[in-house]
């Protein structure tokens, strides 16, 4: 009975994986497909007559080697700064004191029930009185801030032993020196979690990059596949879309692979041991 029971349970399992993974599988198959096998000999679970023309014609239509740099270098910066700003104030709120502590955490609390979509306006007024509009600055600074990753990391720096805190101080460490050199790598999985988290809704961000870059060199991949899309064209030509779409999806899938072991593992790993 308990075999049963285990063999439905992966069965389930297995199942779901295959729901799940199969658009990401089509996507990059059809890529490499030809387009008339998209209406001629549609709903193929794999396609064998593969070609290499998707992807050359993508690279002549539009410089997607520019939009991917583009989205790279902002996506990278904005999660470098996402993660130490928001490390240094989440270990600020947790573990000092200071005036209007808990008022300031409560109004960073309430940013984030506030919908991106309503700071759109008051950020392009912001950006257009620094004259940042049109700039890889206007792309960025909005995205190296952000209440979830605050209030994450203090959560996390709560549960942090007071003793290793209690015994740097004795050892003669200030607030600096007990955060950089006991505080930090211990907290490794959960900095590598937000930065996960940042790095993907920055690379996949659309609609403020849309707003904020009117020149063709500025612009990130889900802007430049969107217009391209969007373009004037007799026919779309399907294959060099998901061509771009399997572009785009690499950067992510290969952060996720890389920290995929602290990204699972439990964010208290490297704590106090026995």
């Amino acid at each position: 009975m308990r075999n049963l029971k285990v063999f439905f349970g992966y069965l389930v399992l297995i199942i779901c994986a295959f729901t799940m993974l199969y658009p990401f599988f089509a996507m990059v198959n059809l890529s490499f497909a030809h387009n008339a096998d998209f209406f001629n000999n549609p709903g193929k679970l794999f396609y064998l007559n593969l070609t290499l023309d998707n992807y050359k014609n993508l690279l002549n239509d539009i410089p997607v080697f520019r939009y991917f740099l583009n989205s790279l270098f902002v996506a990278s910066v904005a999660t470098l700064g996402q993660v130490v700003f928001c490390t240094l104030a989440g270990y600020a709120f947790a573990k000092m004191n200071f005036k209007f502590r808990d008022i300031l955490f409560l109004i960073i609390l309430i940013t984030m029930m506030v919908p991106p979509q309503v700071n759109i306006i008051p950020l392009f007024f912001m950006m257009r009185e620094l004259h940042l509009i049109n700039t890889y600055w206007a792309l960025i600074l909005p995205a190296m801030f952000g209440g979830f990753g605050i209030f994450m990391m203090r959560q996390y720096f709560l549960t942090f032993p007071k003793e290793l805190e209690d015994a740097s101080k004795i050892d003669g460490c200030n607030y600096f020196q007990t955060f950089f050199k006991i505080v930090m790598p211990l907290a490794v999985p959960m900095l590598i979690t937000l930065g996960i988290f940042t790095f993907v809704s920055t690379w996949n961000s659309f609609m403020w990059p849309l707003i904020v870059t009117n020149t063709e060199n500025l612009r990130t991949l889900p802007v430049g596949l969107a217009i391209y899309k969007g373009s004037f064209r007799e026919l779309t030509q399907w294959g060099e879309l998901l061509a771009c779409a399997t572009i785009c999806t690499i950067p992510v899938m290969a952060l996720f692979i890389a920290g995929k072991k602290y990204f699972i593992n439990d964010i208290l790993l490297g704590g106090v041991k026995e």
